[in-house]
């Protein structure tokens, strides 16, 4: 079978679609990418044998007036584009992961009878799945999330590098000193360059840094660190943040749900700073997921930077992060293998009828 595979823009959506395209292709099917031709998208591609299709779309959500009567013309014109696509590469169906390109992808799919198939990484469903989720045969879920219908929980699927680097998650810093690992994401955040390494300063325990501070933050933030006195490794961009994760005692990060599932799939704990800006607050509800699940503290912004030290004090001091370790997330280590699987059999019992 030959599957339509859509995707664009953040590694939150590229990467766990990238994933399922692997596990599709191991199962002997085709797949063909739908995107916006984002840098994110092309590296996350590059090693998978597909045909790639692009197109031009802005998104809804946050924008303004202008914006979204533009968005809203971009879903017309992209169907006729996308039922050319269908036509032309006999397409059997489609998974999106999200994201308002979907949306003229599904429903150029649904006007054609081809079975759509969706994949929510967060604990809240987003704008163009939770309109898809009427129309789709199958919508997986990174989290538990109530009400949705034809759903099932198969976490979110991972970056191969990750699934690579679990045998060595069960790694015990003999040193004295505890690591941490801090990133907002690929792109860093302000918040964690500008505010969190003054934490450090004076601080009564012996700890080593490594801070992903994304692109030309670079000196700006080893510079921040000198100001307080403190030895960090700084670095714009991890090529392999596993090792990274894997190197650390527990990790101060962003709460995009790819982002948590990856490090509480290495055996990390986190604190967790959710963007407050996260469309629906998403962020926050990943991070309640996973305090829930007892593999994180979550700090916000809106809190004190005392608060935050506070947090960091007490996981050290009570030693908590031995328990995270304890607690370890499996979930999502067998995320794509399920997906395809419960596709596959969507298709056969389909087929027999």
């Amino acid at each position: 079978m030959k599957f339509l595979i859509v995707a664009a823009k953040t590694g939150g959506h590229v990467f766990p679609a990238a994933s399922v395209a692997r596990e599709l292709i191991k199962n002997n099917h085709e797949i063909v990418f739908l995107g916006t031709g984002s840098k994110i998208e092309k590296d996350a591609y590059k090693n998978v044998s597909s045909k790639t299709y692009e197109l031009s779309m802005v998104g809804f959500r946050g924008g303004n007036a202008i914006k979204k009567c533009m968005a809203i013309s971009q879903v017309f014109l992209n169907i006729f584009k996308v039922l050319q696509i269908i036509y032309k590469e006999k397409i059997d169906g489609m998974f999106g992961f999200g994201g308002f390109i979907t949306v003229p992808a599904g429903i150029g799919c649904w006007l054609k009878r081809k079975p759509v198939f969706l994949h929510e990484q967060n604990a809240i469903l987003g704008s163009a799945n939770k309109l898809l989720s009427k129309i789709s045969k199958l919508n997986f879920l990174g989290f538990p999330i109530a009400g949705i219908s034809k759903s099932v929980l198969s976490g979110n699927p991972i970056r191969e590098s990750f699934i690579a680097n679990l045998e060595n998650s069960n790694f015990s810093n003999k040193e004295d000193s505890i690591r941490i690992y801090i990133t907002g994401g690929s792109q860093g955040a302000e918040y964690f360059n500008k505010q969190i390494p003054s934490i450090f300063e004076d601080f009564p325990f012996n700890i080593k840094i490594k801070h992903q501070c994304g692109q030309n933050n670079l000196s700006q933030v080893k510079d921040t660190y000198l100001s307080h006195s403190i030895e960090a490794e700084v670095a714009e961009f991890y090529e392999n943040p596993a090792e990274q994760m894997l190197w650390s005692n527990f990790v101060i990060s962003r709460g995009g749900a790819l982002s948590l599932s990856e490090i509480t799939s290495l055996n990390r704990g986190a604190i967790i700073i959710p963007l407050p800006t996260s469309i629906d607050n998403h962020q926050f509800y990943n991070a309640k997921h996973i305090e829930k699940m007892k593999m994180g503290i979550i700090h916000q912004q809106t809190q004190s930077l005392e608060n935050l030290k506070q947090i960091l004090s007490n996981i050290i001091k009570n030693e908590t992060y031995v328990s995270w370790k304890e607690n370890a997330n499996k979930t999502n280590i067998n995320s794509s293998t399920i997906i395809v699987n419960q596709v596959e059999e969507y298709f056969k019992i389909n087929e027999a009828i």
